[in-house]
C-alpha cells in the first residue's frame, strides 16, 4: 500500500487520501482498505487534545517519506473519517 502511494505522491505531485482512523490502538498501522477505497489507519493515541491527529501526521509523513509539514487534515479533525492533503515539499531555492 505505502509503496503505490509513494509512487502516485511522487508522478502526481499531490494525493487526497480518504482514512478511517482507530485510536487507541497498540500500535499505529495500516488496517486495510474499505470497500469504497477508504484507507483504514489504527493509531497508537488518544483522541484528546489533537494527539490522534499529531499520530496520524507523523505516521503518513514517515510512510510517504516527506515532512510531516506536507500533510494537511483538510476535514474530520475531530471525526474518525478525515480527508487528508499530501503534497510534496517545494525544492529548495
Amino acid at each position: 500500500m505505502t509503496d503505490e502511494l509513494r509512487r502516485r505522491l511522487k508522478t502526481e505531485g499531490h494525493l487526497a487520501l480518504k482514512i478511517r482512523v482507530q485510536p487507541k490502538s497498540p500500535q499505529t498501522a495500516w488496517a486495510g482498505v474499505l470497500e469504497d477505497g477508504t484507507l483504514k489507519l489504527r493509531l497508537a493515541a488518544v483522541p484528546e487534545k489533537g494527539k490522534a491527529n499529531l499520530e496520524l501526521q507523523r505516521f503518513l509523513a514517515k510512510e510517504l517519506e516527506v515532512p510531516r509539514t506536507s500533510i494537511e487534515i483538510v476535514s474530520g479533525a475531530t471525526s474518525h473519517l478525515k480527508q487528508v492533503r499530501v503534497t510534496t515539499p517545494s525544492p529548495a531555492r
